[in-house]
């Protein structure tokens, strides 16, 4: 499995046991909150887009794609990929994995919108994250 743009982080988390649902394994939710805490630790590391910021990121559509059940115990690595940016947007994927084994578990997206949070609308991609980008 494969997703699309440039790998720009790459952090492993471990998979508590409270992330388990009823049926013994992680409960779909958990990867979204991986996908979450990866693109959060990537912003940060790049000092952008802070609660304190007069501008930042909104999630405006996410998905996931659930290949192979996880169940605990397991530590996941999850790579963050930057795609297409446009004037205020920036397509993100990542790839949820087996830190050990490699094993695939999940590959997600989400679009990233730029907002500027006195005007409450869009607001022009910082050129860093765009430098990053594919197109």
């Amino acid at each position: 499995m494969s997703v699309p743009g440039n790998l720009v982080n790459t952090i492993t988390m471990p998979l508590r046991w409270g992330d388990m649902d009823a049926y013994g394994h992680a409960n779909n939710t958990v990867y979204f909150r991986f996908f979450e805490e990866a693109r959060i630790v990537w912003l940060a590391s790049l000092e952008l887009g802070g609660p304190e910021e007069p501008t930042g990121p909104v999630i405006i559509k996410t998905s996931a794609t659930f290949l192979k059940e996880l169940n605990h115990p397991a530590t996941v690595e999850v790579k963050t990929y930057a795609d297409k940016a446009g004037n205020t947007s920036l397509d993100t994927y990542h790839l949820l994995t087996d830190a050990e084994t490699g094993a695939v578990y999940a590959e997600g997206y989400a679009k990233i919108v730029w907002f500027d949070r006195a005007t409450r609308s869009s607001a022009r991609l910082p050129d860093t994250l765009r430098a990053l980008a594919t197109g």
